[in-house]
C-alpha cells in the first residue's frame, strides 16, 4: 500500500524536465522545486523523468542531482531517484562492504522483496558491479551469517497461497528438535528458512506455536547478545510480519541518541511504494505518536520535508 501522494493531474515529463533544470540554475538549489516534482512521482513516472532529462540535457538526472545536492537530502533524493532494483542493488553492494555481524540491510533486502523483484535487484547488480550479489555475500561474509546469506540472497521462493500441512507439522518438529538443541547453524533450519514460500513457513510456525506453546522467536531469544539468534529472529520477522520489522527498524533510528539517517532514509524510500501505509499504522500502534510527528520532531529542513512528502504527509 502505497503512501505516494501523486497529483490528480500530472503535466507532461517535459514540463517536470524543464522544472527540475529550473531548480538547479541560478543563485543555489531550489530543493522545494525537486520536492515537489520528485516527491510526487511514481518509479514508472521517475524513470520516464531520468530518460526524457538525459536525452533533453545530454545529462544524467542523477549527476545534476549529486552536484547540486548535499548530506542527507542528498542521500535521500539520490535514492528515490533510482529504479527498485537499481536502488536495492546499491544498498546491497553497501552493505557488503560495511559488512558487520550486526548489519541486517542484506537479510532485510532477501526478506521483504517479491521473488520476482529479489531477482530484477541481482540483475542490476550484475549491471551495476559487473559480478553476482551472490559471491560478494559470500566473499564479504563468515562462519554462519555467509550460511543463512548466500541462500537467502539467492533464493527465489514460490509466491503462491499453497501450504502443504503435513510438511508443516513435520517441520514443525524438526526446527523444535535442532532450536531445543541450540543447533541454530543446522542445515535444515537454514533450508527452512531459506527456501519455503512465505505462506508455508507461517504455516510451519503457526503450528510451532500451537504444538510447543511459544513463538520460535521467544525460542530463538536464548542469548540476547548472540547476533547470529538476531539475525534469525529477524529473518523470521521480515518473511512473516515484515511491518513489524520495519517498525522497529524506524523506531530505533528515530529514538536513538542522534537519528539514523540511514536507517531511515532506506526504509521510508524502500517503502513508500510498497506497504508504508501499513508501516505507518504499525508505527503508531507501537508508539502512540503518528510517524510523521515522530519524523518532523527528528528531522530538519529540506530531508524532513522530501520523508514526510514519501510517506504521503498532506502538507509536504
Amino acid at each position: 500500500m502505497s503512501t505516494l501522494i501523486i497529483p490528480a493531474t500530472i503535466p507532461p515529463v517535459s514540463d517536470d524536465c524543464e522544472q527540475l533544470r529550473k531548480a538547479f540554475e541560478g543563485w543555489g538549489t531550489n530543493e522545494k522545486l525537486i520536492i515537489s516534482i520528485l516527491g510526487h512521482r511514481n518509479a514508472a513516472q521517475r524513470k520516464l523523468i531520468r530518460q526524457t532529462y538525459a536525452e533533453t540535457y545530454g545529462e544524467d538526472l542523477l549527476k545534476a542531482l549529486d552536484k547540486e545536492l548535499t548530506h542527507d537530502f542528498e542521500r535521500a533524493v539520490l535514492l528515490w531517484a533510482l529504479e527498485p532494483a537499481e536502488r536495492d542493488a546499491l544498498l546491497a553492494n553497501e552493505a557488503t562492504k560495511r559488512w558487520t555481524s550486526s548489519n541486517q540491510v542484506l537479510m532485510e533486502i532477501a526478506c521483504t522483496r517479491s521473488s520476482h523483484d529479489l531477482l530484477l535487484a541481482r540483475q542490476a547488480y550484475h549491471a551495476r558491479y559487473k559480478k553476482s550479489l551472490e559471491e560478494d555475500v559470500a566473499y564479504h561474509t563468515t562462519g554462519d551469517f555467509r550460511k543463512l546469506l548466500v541462500p537467502l540472497v539467492s533464493a527465489y521462493r514460490y509466491e503462491g497461497d499453497e501450504v502443504n500441512m503435513t510438511l508443516a507439522k513435520s517441520e514443525a518438529k524438526l526446527l523444535h528438535e535442532k532450536i531445543s538443541k541450540k543447533a541454530y547453524n543446522d542445515e535444515d533450519l537454514i533450508r527452512i528458512l531459506t527456501t519455503r514460500s512465505k505462506a508455508q513457513i507461517n504455516a510451519t510456525l503457526n503450528h510451532y506455536k500451537n504444538e510447543f506453546k511459544n513463538d520460535i522467536e521467544k525460542d530463538l531469544e536464548a542469548d540476547p547478545k548472540d547476533e547470529f539468534l538476531s539475525i534469525l529472529r529477524a529473518t523470521i520477522k521480515c518473511l512473516t510480519r515484515s511491518e513489524e520489522y520495519f517498525e522497529k527498524v524506524l523506531r530505533l533510528a528515530i529514538n536513538k541518541q542522534g537519528t539514523d539517517e540511514g536507517a531511515l532514509t532506506r526504509v521510508v524510500t524502500t517503502r513508500a511504494e510498497i506497504d508504508m501505509k501499513i508501516i505507518k499504522d504499525e508505527y503508531h500502534k507501537r508508539n502512540s505518536v503518528p510517524l510523521d510527528h515522530a519524523i518532523a520532531k527528528d528531522t530538519r529542513g529540506d530531508y524532513e520535508d522530501l520523508l514526510l512528502a514519501l510517506i504521503g504527509h498532506g502538507d509536504a
